[in-house]
């Protein structure tokens, strides 16, 4: 523990994952509850139906208060680049801090402006400039996530420029922007938040109808976000098993860690899928296992046998391959089974929705399944987190996989300041968690404002009647006119 409290590296590396596995829970449903938001936005636009102007009203309430605390606990993790990762910022700065200056002029700048209009718009805009502009905000929070899975698979599979004396020069930024992992780590990602934004919706649907909260109402977002989850949850399995493919060419000491592989499987022979294992760093081995024999040739190749090798972890020397197998291990395995979760839950709502089981006078008799949406709704944040832990953490020993280590990129800093900075982290995200676990359940508990009435002017056209601005005067001025 002495050795662990005195290590710069380790610790800087402690105040990153800390300040990143806290800010990720909020952008993760800001960007997928802004494509909900258009889609029931859209619905209220064609139909009329007052229920999802109501609807639109009600989730926006949720949305602001994610993306508040997503600004707040996200700014930290910039100046961490500056601060604890100097050296790296000063090697990757010329791309790594284009592309995050991108994210933030191009994508929350985008999101920020407009939502204003989305909140506050319904009566001072025509309906289309309102729907315009909750389209931007859902572009801007996932044009945010592209540009940061650009940076991070950059960091994957370095692009687009070589490293003369220890700093990377860029020679071609659409090639480092467009690396070998972008296109699929962007869209892994981009269906993971909506994912779980559309089980979080679901999961708090839910659990208001097994309160009789509104049944009928919320009878509703859990069928709009059905039709979602229909396409996006088959989706998402089948774009992990790219992203696993891609793993197996340009990370092999990855693969091996996710599955706890210590000896090479020779090509032309059966590779087996270890289901649960306990990985001995130390030992270099498993000591207990089971698994499927078999298996995994089928899952990376969809044959009996191997075409190629795959590479156990005895083929590095212990500085060049990741560390801490099991905590790679056991967070993929929990990743994919939440995946398969969401899938079948999926096909078994839609299973009762076919049977009409799911009318909103009946829906809450099905009360087990109801209770499943409630457990699947946070599933999908520890869907994520542990994924980003099997990119990163598996990325090791490199912070620029192949080209930088992480040790030679921490800022040399003495151990009782980023103690401190740690510990001052971890007391505002508690308080940050605690206000936000409060004031959401408020809203949740609150629930629709049902007596709203629809925007002025919105019956008679989508673009609505502009009232003439009349600039503010004083008392004294409006007497005079009246006079």
């Amino acid at each position: 523990m002495q050795d662990f409290l005195s290590n710069t590296v380790a610790l800087s590396r402690l105040q990153f994952a800390v300040t990143a596995i806290f800010h990720m829970l909020w952008p993760v449903l800001t960007t997928g509850m802004g494509i909900y938001l258009v889609i029931i936005e859209g619905l209220w636009l064609k139909t009329r139906n007052l229920d999802y102007y109501h609807h639109a009203r009600f989730w926006a309430r949720l949305y602001v208060l994610n993306f508040g605390i997503g600004v707040a606990t996200g700014l930290p993790m910039a100046f961490q680049f500056g601060l604890n990762w100097a050296p790296f910022s000063e090697s990757v700065g010329d791309f790594f801090g284009t592309v995050l200056g991108f994210e933030g002029t191009m994508a929350f700048m985008l999101e920020a402006s407009f939502l204003g209009i989305m909140l506050f718009g319904w009566d001072r805009v025509p309906p289309l400039i309102h729907y315009l502009a909750t389209i931007l905000v859902a572009i801007g929070a996932n044009l945010s996530t592209f540009w940061i899975l650009s940076a991070n698979s950059w960091l994957q599979t370095p692009a687009g420029g070589i490293f003369v004396d220890g700093k990377f020069v860029v020679q071609d930024y659409f090639a480092a922007i467009a690396n070998p992992f972008m296109v699929n780590s962007f869209l892994h990602m981009f269906f993971a938040t909506l994912e779980t934004s559309m089980f979080v919706i679901g999961g708090i649907s839910a659990w208001c109808i097994l309160t009789d909260r509104q049944p009928q109402f919320f009878a509703r977002s859990l069928q709009v976000i059905l039709v979602v989850v229909m396409a996006v949850a088959p989706l998402q399995i089948f774009i992990g098993h790219l992203s696993a493919e891609q793993v197996s060419v340009h990370q092999p000491a990855k693969l091996a860690a996710m599955e706890a592989l210590w000896e090479t499987v020779p090509a032309k022979t059966p590779a087996a899928w270890s289901v649960v294992a306990l990985p001995n760093d130390k030992a270099e081995k498993n000591d207990w296992e089971l698994s499927i024999p078999g298996a995994l040739s089928y899952i990376l190749e969809l044959k009996p046998q191997l075409d190629k090798p795959i590479q156990g972890l005895k083929d590095w020397a212990p500085v060049d391959r990741p560390r801490m197998v099991g905590l790679i291990y056991y967070s993929f395995r929990i990743m994919v089974a939440i995946g398969l979760f969401f899938a079948a839950l999926m096909a078994v709502t839609v299973l009762q929705w076919l049977r009409g089981k799911l009318k909103p006078e009946i829906i809450s008799q099905q009360k087990w399944l109801l209770r499943a949406w409630v457990f699947a709704a946070p599933l999908g944040y520890l869907a994520v987190e542990t994924g980003w832990i099997v990119r990163c953490v598996g990325r090791q020993p490199w912070i620029v996989y192949g080209e930088m280590r992480t040790a030679e990129s921490a800022s040399n800093l003495p151990p009782g300041e980023i103690l401190f900075s740690l510990t001052g982290l971890s007391v505002m995200y508690i308080v940050f968690l605690i206000a936000t676990l409060y004031f959401g359940s408020r809203i949740i508990r609150n629930g629709p404002d049902l007596t709203l009435p629809a925007p002025r002017g919105s019956e008679a056209s989508l673009w609505g009647t502009v009232t003439k601005h009349e600039t503010n005067r004083r008392p004294a001025e409006i007497a005079e006119v009246k006079e």
